[in-house]
């Protein structure tokens, strides 16, 4: 038995979310079929974290336990010959067995993608979330800075989670600005159920005047949820890069640096 890692990116637009159901497609339930039907073996994956409906992956990553029956340079090929177009494998690779995709993770990050166009685009909808408001981009950055260090985030934990530890570490809170769209993008040593989006939907709230920049602390130590109500929905949100070792997490957080 030997533990397998594998890093994928997918387009979850017509996905009920990462974990497996019965009645609705999942990106877990096809990737395990798909290993299944390969590998000729019951195969179940552990993700590096749960995508909800609707959220796309730039670098998932994924480990599971398995008898090989193929040299593991063929599994990727073989994989992405048999998966959905939009789903793709990037790696595969063998790992030591006390490797594991969720609980050997040091960070994690995100990206998530707004435009602000009056009327709605079509050709963007599906990966961007559409706000039709004027943004303040200075007032933003300035609040995006009071969320970086560690706090207890419980103000930006989403109903319905059994997570009892709710302190964070942000480390990088980035705002860039294209033609069409602003991306935001989060880097910390992990994050609550939707705190991602809720976060971003603070942000924005502070981008049309909703809120002040110098409210961010208080509305993060009050652990209230109903301080930060507004979340945006999926589309938007990207997992962009899992780490799995302290220095290449440390040389990314550094780069804002310089």
């Amino acid at each position: 038995m030997q533990t397998i890692f594998l890093r994928l990116k997918y387009d979850g637009s017509h996905y009920r979310g990462w974990q497996r159901q019965n009645s609705s497609p999942t990106i877990q339930g096809v990737l395990e079929k798909a290993l299944t039907k390969l590998l000729k073996q019951e195969i179940t994956i552990d993700g590096s974290g749960r995508t909800d409906a609707g959220v796309h992956a730039l670098d998932q990553c994924v480990t599971f336990k398995a008898h090989l029956i193929m040299p593991v340079e063929n599994l990727k090929f073989a994989l992405n010959k048999i998966l959905p177009i939009d789903i793709y494998v990037n790696e595969v690779q063998i790992v030591p067995n006390d490797f594991h995709a969720r609980y050997s993770a040091v960070g994690k990050t995100y990206a998530y993608k707004v435009y602000t166009d009056y009327e709605r685009n079509p050709f963007l909808d599906r990966y961007h979330f559409h706000f039709p408001h004027k943004l303040d981009s200075e007032s933003m950055k300035s609040a995006m800075a009071h969320f970086i260090g560690t706090y207890d985030y419980r103000t930006y934990m989403a109903s319905g989670s059994s997570t009892k530890n709710t302190t964070r570490t942000i480390y990088r809170f980035d705002l860039d600005e294209t033609d069409e769209s602003y991306v935001f993008t989060i880097t910390g040593n992990g994050f609550l159920y939707n705190m991602v989006r809720i976060i971003v939907g603070t942000v924005l709230h502070v981008g049309v005047g909703k809120i002040a920049p110098d409210q961010i602390l208080d509305i993060i130590e009050s652990k209230d949820r109903n301080r930060a109500k507004f979340t945006p929905p999926g589309n938007g949100l990207y997992l962009k890069n899992v780490y799995y070792d302290a220095q290449t997490l440390n040389e990314f957080v550094s780069e804002m640096m310089k």
